[in-house]
């Protein structure tokens, strides 16, 4: 009897257990599905723990966090940017796919036996997949960044009353390139969701081309000089130009352009003719006489020249000829330098022929302030880069060398007045000047043409001036030495 009562007791304990156990197992096979039907606990989705959540709860916590707008930073400015302002957009649907995915990865008992065991869950990681427009992007940035916040630099400009120009200032833009990739990354980021944006200098611009002639003209006007002016300039790197003529204070129409007397300033055109009939090794004494004539503006120099090197009876008009193969045709030399000279041509040009201003140019000699400044950007082009028309005019007769050796013998043309005179010292000039006296000793023509070699750029400038009555020397040197300071200041603003 003892015995059949132990055997009871134990089986109805052991049923009682069997039963509390499978109480137990139901519970938790209960709870279990509760927490199955979730996302398990360590998944992320785009970097936002989703552990416990269901797709709503999941879909809402991503919400809030990708629709939070990003913080712009504009130096002590700002800026709020949401998210569909640049159609940013969580592809929910994607991302809550691969982590249903994810989840049922394992089949259910399995997992089921894991949780009852407590062995931990493997931390899943769903990554971001979402869209936005750069272009929208980029038209904000352009449209309401830069346009608010961005400070223009202030171009360098001609100070009135002066020869100089002002500095100008620097400004602020943004770089829109890099701030695309830095915004794009603060949208796809769950915590770094503020940009610095990258701001840069800009230099302020450079003064126009119409600054300068402005500048100029207004020079020749505040100087007072009631004479005909021709000048002209032009820029050896962009090939620019400025070219007129001021008679009293008026403009005169251009073109054609005005004759005014060469002077020496037609000796480069001689040196031009001299050295196109020249071999690879000149005798001393071309050499002697070349550096006479230019550097020392001999007149006797350029007469053994043209006599010994060009034609003893015709050199002057083989310059001529030489110019005229250039295209100069306003250009010529009728005669020998040595008083008495005869006139051996009378040429007609368009430039002296012209009814509506009168400067009483030599008939010996006669240039215009354009073509004398195109002889010397053929020269320059010539001896920088071996091209240009001197090249293609007389082919194998003129080589980059002899460009280069003519440029040195007027640089040699030292005489710090006109526009050697406005620029500062250790400035190459190869340049060659001229006036001429009457039998009163009295100047009405004065000139210079130059290639000014400088820091900020090389150019091309000549002056020529001419008056019925006088040139006073020194009022006329200080306003060619402003206007090539004006010139020179435009190229090297401080």
């Amino acid at each position: 009897m003892r015995y059949r009562g132990s055997f009871s007791f134990l089986r109805w304990g052991s049923l009682l257990l069997i039963i509390v156990a499978l109480v137990l197992t139901i519970f938790q096979l209960i709870r279990f599905s509760r927490i199955w039907a979730n996302f398990p606990a360590g998944m992320t989705i785009a970097g936002v723990p989703v552990g416990q959540l269901d797709r709503q709860g999941a879909s809402q916590r991503l919400l809030e966090v990708y629709t939070q707008p990003v913080e712009l930073l504009y130096n002590e400015s700002v800026i709020h940017l949401e998210p569909s302002v640049v159609g940013f957009s969580l592809d929910m649907d994607t991302m809550l796919a691969a982590a249903d995915m994810e989840r049922t990865r394992l089949p259910f008992w399995q997992s089921f036996w894991d949780y009852l065991w407590d062995r931990p869950v493997e931390s899943l990681a769903i990554p971001l997949s979402a869209t936005f427009s750069e272009d929208r992007l980029r038209s904000f940035l352009v449209s309401e960044v830069s346009a608010r916040y961005d400070q223009p630099s202030t171009a360098a400009s001609p100070i009135v009353g002066t020869v100089n120009f002002s500095t100008g200032s620097q400004g602020t833009e943004l770089n829109v390139d890099r701030a695309v990739a830095l915004i794009e990354n603060a949208f796809l980021s769950t915590g770094q969701r503020s940009v610095v944006l990258p701001l840069q200098r800009t230099d302020p611009a450079h003064p126009t081309f119409q600054n300068l002639e402005v500048l100029l003209k207004q020079t020749i006007e505040l100087s007072g000089y009631d004479g005909t002016i021709g000048l002209y300039m032009s820029d050896l790197q962009t090939g620019q130009e400025i070219s007129f003529i001021l008679d009293q204070g008026n403009p005169v129409s251009y073109p054609p352009d005005t004759a005014f007397t060469a002077s020496s300033t037609i000796k480069i055109p001689i040196m031009v003719s001299v050295f196109r009939r020249l071999g690879e090794n000149p005798e001393a004494e071309i050499v002697t006489n070349l550096a006479d004539m230019i550097a020392h503006s001999i007149n006797p120099a350029s007469d053994w020249l043209m006599a010994n090197v060009l034609d003893a009876f015709d050199g002057p008009l083989l310059v001529t000829d030489d110019m005229r193969n250039l295209g100069l045709e306003n250009t010529f030399l009728a005669g020998y330098f040595y008083t008495g000279a005869p006139l051996l041509e009378i040429y007609s040009t368009p430039a002296n022929e012209r009814l509506d201003i009168f400067t009483d140019p030599d008939p010996y000699n006669q240039t215009t302030p354009s073509e004398i400044g195109s002889l010397l950007v053929d020269l320059y082009q010539c001896a920088q880069m071996g091209g240009g028309a001197l090249i293609a005019a007389f082919p194998g007769e003129i080589t980059q060398a002899e460009c280069q050796t003519m440029i040195n013998y007027l640089i040699q043309d030292h005489i710090a007045l006109l526009i050697q005179a406005g620029v500062p010292d250790g400035t190459n000039v190869g340049h060659k000047h001229g006036w001429v006296p009457d039998i009163y000793g009295i100047i009405h023509d004065m000139s210079d043409a130059a290639i000014v070699f400088t820091p900020g750029g090389d150019y091309v400038l000549t002056i020529f001036m001419y008056h019925p009555m006088q040139i006073v020397f020194d009022p006329a040197n200080n306003l060619v030495k402003d206007l090539s300071r004006a010139t020179y200041n435009y190229y090297n603003i401080p």
